[in-house]
């Protein structure tokens, strides 16, 4: 595994889980790691090492052409809010934190999701 010196505030790393899924984070000034965990309920900053817990860091680079500083403001701006498989996961964090339009298929599962939440009254705390 890289080392924290190793990484640029901004950029984006993974880890593999589940045989063939990825977790996706972001890199803070700190050398630390942002993401939206399923495991851990929502927005979370982590050592780098928190985040791998043993596993092999895939580092990704930049996402956008955006300062990496002000890609951590915006994911800064997240922290704490809930997760959701399906309408705010790690992957949906990051392409928001670099804002990356989304794909056609977050749009969709975005409209069906708040749809389904006026009929059922319930709110979540998004970014």
């Amino acid at each position: 595994m890289k080392s924290e010196l190793d990484y640029r505030p901004g950029d984006v790393v993974s880890v593999r889980f589940a045989g063939v899924l990825r977790h996706y984070g972001v890199i803070t000034p700190g050398g630390r790691v942002m993401s939206n965990c399923g495991r851990e309920g929502g927005v979370v900053e982590q050592s780098l090492v928190d985040f791998a817990r043993g596993r092999s860091v895939r580092h990704h680079g930049q996402f956008s052409d955006r300062d990496g500083v002000e890609v951590y403001a915006r994911a800064r701006r997240a922290f704490g809010s809930d997760y959701d498989l399906t309408g705010s996961n790690c992957i949906d964090f990051v392409r928001w934190s670099h804002r990356r339009r989304p794909t056609s298929w977050q749009v969709g599962r975005a409209t069906l999701m708040a749809f389904g939440d006026m009929l059922n009254g319930r709110g979540r705390r998004r970014y």
